[in-house]
């Protein structure tokens, strides 16, 4: 049954059905979600960013990638060589905004590597991204991380005529790759105006160690202007 589904719509979802090993009997389906949208979300998961090679690290090279969708990127690590590359902007984009964990695997040049963003270059005018730094990401290796910072909870001081803002929208660490958060997620619920979430105030994680000063402010509320 399963292979019957996979080569039924494969040509409809344009994937290849020998390479997927999809089990819908295993899958957790979302409320009202049929086994095709099922499958969908199953391959959106499962997919990988891929990127070419650049034929050079020059001006010309870089602006014929733009003019052609691609968007410059660079991938580095300690005792590894630069990977200079660019992935298509669009397919960028569509991957940063879907995928669940921090670490996440590109194919670029034949070769499968796992990386994490360390920066982003916006334009200061229209905020498009203008290149990408990438960091290798390997098990088994220390190394220096930005963990990005989410929120639950509504603050009790936005009644009190108060602005939730963020001082620190992600979070300086060092540890192996092995137990690398995918966010800090605060409860910022309890916060009134003149209230902060502090470095500090971060869950002990085990093997991870915040390198950002303990009194430095993450997330709080102030008066509105």
């Amino acid at each position: 049954m399963i292979n019957i589904f996979i080569l039924q719509y494969s040509n409809i979802l344009e994937i290849n059905p020998i390479i997927y090993n999809f089990n819908p009997y295993n899958f957790t389906m979302l409320p009202n979600c049929d086994i095709i949208t099922a499958f969908y979300f199953y391959l959106k998961r499962n997919s990988m960013l891929e990127g070419k090679l650049r034929d050079s690290i020059g001006k010309t090279n870089a602006k014929a990638l733009k003019r052609d969708g691609y968007l410059i990127a660079n991938i580095y690590g300690k005792g590894k060589e630069n990977i200079h590359c660019a992935f298509k902007r669009n397919d960028f984009i569509k991957y940063m905004r879907s995928k669940q964990t921090l670490i996440f695997p590109v194919k670029v040049g034949g070769n499968t590597h796992n990386v994490v963003v360390q920066e982003y270059q916006k334009d200061p005018v229209t905020s498009e991204i203008l290149h990408v730094d990438m960091m290798f990401a390997e098990k088994g290796y220390v190394a220096k991380y930005k963990v990005p910072v989410k929120v639950t909870g509504s603050p009790v001081g936005l009644k009190n005529k108060g602005v939730l803002v963020f001082s620190r929208k992600r979070v300086a660490v060092k540890c192996d790759a092995a137990v690398l958060p995918n966010d800090y997620t605060l409860d910022v619920s309890s916060l009134d105006v003149g209230h902060a979430i502090l470095v500090r105030d971060l869950p002990a994680i085990e093997g991870v160690s915040v390198i950002e000063k303990p009194s430095v402010a993450i997330v709080g509320v102030i008066k509105a202007k």
